[in-house]
């Protein structure tokens, strides 16, 4: 059977099983900001095994997408190194909510195995938990005692954490050993012994004490490991051997030029289902919306490129390759899996920009390690925290890949060491970003402050704490800054006197108002709190249209767009994204016309509060990795089918209100993230107007260097025109005629505009019993100029000679005796005129 049809035929098993196949989730966790990755197919099903959600169904089955590479389920350094191990894995599953148990789980479990699958009974051995004879005993009717095994806790009673639901779990193994003597290797994580279907029986509720009670419901939970299924189907020692990673691997080697081993210690072997792997992680991962940066599951993934680009140059490769494999992994998974088709190009793009980025780095960081290693003495084996902290910083290098690289050479690393270099580091930073109100210690105190600022910027109040130029109040309407909105402004009243608050922190429930200066006031008096209402109301504009925005740039951009972090001020708002290229004029402009669009649909936002369960229910709301949500969330509405998410912000309540949105600057703040700043109401108009100013001022300034530029030419032509009369005095020499000096002088194509002035300083030279007679071919025609010196005009007039002369190339002219002008046409008989000149003088007189 193909690994095609493998999937096909588990979950056609199951159908007929009356379950309902359900599209599994994307890898990338919905409604749980708590998971970097999505690593069981349990996860979507999680809020119906905690008692907070149902479904409509009470027996499903599907294929699920898994990344396993942080966290206890961390198989990263086991990848290409063993047979069977993964970063991403399909698991197929079966469950049961409430309905059927153990005997139908066991038995549907062997049937599709021996009867559908035909897999060697003989082969199969099951564990179960330590206590479980239930499941013992049912296991009975299928195998001898001998193959059916007891374990604790560690192998065989899963937990969903330290309180919640839990029970036995039921395991089935295939044993390949030749001469079926398996039995001892059961959970003993070899591969002549593995494990290829759990049956998890959720049963018990572990209470806060550690005591286990029954649940009413019982539950069904299992999970396959895809690859290894097809391995023992395909009769295949290792996964890597299956026709899901085959085709990539020979296209690995096709590309490389080195064979391909089935090794385990083959050096190039394990570069290549490194790579193979990696590839399948990556390329998911991007599908589904991440992308590789700096932070959270960014970070996971830009280890496992660069880990992967590490295991390539292995393989002799110095450009970029793992991005050439996806159309061979888009063959194997493309039809299961349409959004490897769906989103091909950005995949190619982000995987390509990640391995040119970093082989820019990775030769440098190579030799930066060996010159490391150079400074060790020949006992040290242990490289030091810092210095791999430096290729860390400096390099790009995660620690895993300096520990591969040393593990390579013999070393290790001094992984405390690193630890305390990235946290000084942290240090440093945080430092660094430190303002005045950063640094602001509040004081201890018990008072309670309730936020009214959502429905009204003026309230009056009492005082509940007062410390110098703290203050706090029962109510207030002022925002504390939040899920990057700052905090408000404004004023409090207090027995008739002003106080300006300058900031807001908020430390538990209690709210500090920070004002200019000692506030004179006791518990109990009443207050006045005012916000700044026009600086509020800008910054709800800039927020809103941070939501409109945001959704945006997932429709002109991609699906992979997630905030990476925001600023809503009253003037501007910023707002940072992952994404792996700059953001075009062209998208810039769809983005604009997108949210002001939304803004002309004159949109009512609205804001509910709702139980996180059944927010986190909802696929299209937006919540983010890291974010940390109350048990009540607010879930802000631009229009059901355009933005939804969760915010604690202040909002406008119609998009009408934002007025107009402009983008004003896109920027590159970090690898792989991108930055946006925007505005909108008045500022947008405050723009224009400065837009128009600096035009008008470009004008003048344009005028005053076009005045410039005039003046300089001028300056430019009298160097040109004084250059070209030493030029004429200096080659030209006089013929004499009539003891008369006469200066004949062709400029060629000089295209000289200024034929009359030349023949004028000319003229000023040759100043006695002189006559001057030049010409010049301008725009294919011919000029002719003549001067007489003034003791000579009486005798020759300087319009009659080049009138004659004008004759001979077609042409005419004239002027006064002592200075005359003239062009012609024919430019062919201009040698003959120059020529002729001297008889034309001495026929004149």
């Amino acid at each position: 059977m193909t690994s095609q049809e493998i999937r096909k035929s588990f979950l056609d098993f199951f159908k007929d099983k009356e379950h309902r196949i359900v599209q599994g989730s994307a890898v990338i966790p919905f409604g749980d900001p708590t998971l970097l990755f999505t690593n069981a197919g349990m996860n979507q099903f999680k809020d119906v095994f905690l008692g907070t959600g149902s479904r409509e169904y009470t027996r499903a089955a599907d294929t699920q997408k898994c990344i396993r590479v942080s966290g206890k389920h961390n198989d990263l350094e086991e990848v290409g190194v063993d047979t069977y191990h993964h970063t991403f894995f399909e698991m197929l599953g079966n469950w049961s909510f409430g309905d059927y148990y153990k005997q139908e789980a066991i038995q549907w479990a062997w049937e599709l195995l021996t009867d559908v699958w035909k897999l060697p009974v003989e082969r199969l051995h099951a564990s179960v938990y330590r206590t479980d004879d239930e499941a013992y005993e049912i296991w009975k009717k299928y195998l001898p005692e001998s193959r059916i095994h007891r374990f604790d806790e560690k192998d065989n009673f899963w937990e969903m954490g330290e309180t919640g639901p839990c029970g036995p779990c039921s395991e089935i193994h295939y044993d390949r050993t030749p001469d079926l003597s398996g039995a001892n290797l059961v959970n003993a994580g070899v591969p002549e012994v593995i494990e290829i279907w759990n049956l998890v029986f959720i049963q018990y509720n572990r209470k806060s004490t550690g005591e286990l009670e029954p649940l009413t419901a019982k539950h069904v939970d299992t999970g396959m490991g895809f690859e290894r299924i097809c391995s023992v189907i395909q009769q295949k020692e290792s996964n890597y051997d299956t026709d899901v990673f085959s085709p990539i691997i020979s296209e690995i080697a096709k590309l490389s030029g080195k064979i391909y081993k089935q090794d385990l210690d083959d050096s190039d072997s394990i570069a290549m289902r490194v790579i193979a792997d990696h590839l399948r992680t990556l390329s998911f991962a991007i599908a589904d919306g991440a992308l590789p940066g700096n932070e959270g599951r960014g970070y996971v993934l830009r280890r496992i490129l660069r880990r992967g680009s590490r295991f390539a140059r292995n393989l002799g490769f110095k450009e970029p390759i793992i991005y050439k494999l996806l159309p061979v992994l888009i063959d194997i998974m493309g039809d299961q899996f349409p959004e490897l088709k769906q989103y091909e190009g950005t995949i190619h793009r982000v995987i390509k920009a990640e391995e040119e980025s970093f082989l820019q780095t990775l030769e440098r960081g190579l030799e930066k390690f060996d010159e490391i290693l150079s400074k060790l003495d020949e006992s040290e084996k242990i490289i030091p925290g810092e210095e791999a902290f430096l290729l860390y910083d400096s390099f790009g290098f995660p620690l895993d890949l300096t520990q591969l690289i040393a593990r390579e050479r013999g070393y290790s690393v001094d992984n405390a060491g690193f630890d305390e270099s990235m946290k000084q580091q942290k240090e440093r930073s945080r430092a660094a970003r430190k303002s005045f109100s950063d640094e602001l210690v509040l004081p201890q105190t018990d008072a309670i402050s309730q936020f009214v600022g959502y429905e009204m910027l003026e309230c009056e109040s009492e005082v509940k704490f007062v410390n110098e130029n703290l203050i706090v109040l029962a109510q207030t309407p002022f925002y504390t800054e939040s899920g990057g909105q700052i905090s408000d402004t404004g004023v409090l009243l207090i027995g008739g006197t002003e106080y300006q608050v300058n900031d807001m922190k908020k430390s538990g429930s209690t709210i500090f108002h920070i004002c200019d200066r000692n506030i004179e006031a006791k518990v109990g008096d009443k207050v006045l709190a005012r916000v700044d209402a026009s600086r509020r109301i800008d910054i709800m504009r800039n927020h809103s249209a941070t939501h409109l925005m945001h959704e945006a740039l997932r429709v002109v951009l991609g699906d992979h767009v997630q905030q990476a972090g925001s600023l809503v001020a009253p003037g501007y708002l910023r707002f940072d994204f992952n994404h792996f290229e700059k953001v075009s004029a062209e998208q810039i402009h769809q983005i604009e016309r997108i949210v002001n669009d939304k803004i002309l649909e004159i949109v009512d936002i609205n804001i509910e509060e709702l139980d996180m369960e059944i927010a986190a229910q909802n696929s299209k709301i937006k919540m983010f990795f890291g974010d940390k949500y109350g048990d009540r969330v607010r879930v802000v509405t631009m229009d059901s089918k355009y933005s939804m998410e969760l915010c604690g912000g202040t909002h406008v309540q119609n998009t009408s209100q934002i007025g107009l949105f402009k983008i004003i600057s896109e920027s590159s703040i970090a690898a792989g993230v991108r930055r946006i700043e925007a505005i909108t109401g008045r500022e947008v108009e405050n723009y224009i107007s400065s837009l128009n100013n600096k035009l008008e001022e470009s004008k003048q300034k344009q005028d005053e260097l076009l005045d410039k530029i005039k003046e300089l030419n001028k300056e430019i032509n009298i160097i040109k025109l004084n250059d070209t009369v030493n030029m004429i005095i200096n080659d030209c020499k006089s013929i004499e005629i009539k003891d008369i000096k006469l200066f004949i002088y062709n400029l060629n194509n000089n295209n000289n505009n200024d034929l009359r002035t030349i023949a004028e300083k000319l003229r000023e030279t040759y100043n006695k019993n002189s006559i001057a007679f030049i010409a010049s071919i301008n725009d294919d025609k011919v000029q002719l100029a003549c001067t007489v010196s003034d003791d000579l005009v009486s005798k020759y007039n300087a319009g009659k000679l080049i009138g004659q002369a004008a004759k001979i190339v077609d042409g005419g002219g004239g002027g006064k005796p002592h200075l005359a002008t003239a062009g012609g046409k024919d430019i062919s008989k201009l040698d003959e005129l120059l020529q002729s000149f001297p008889k034309i003088v001495e026929g004149s007189n």
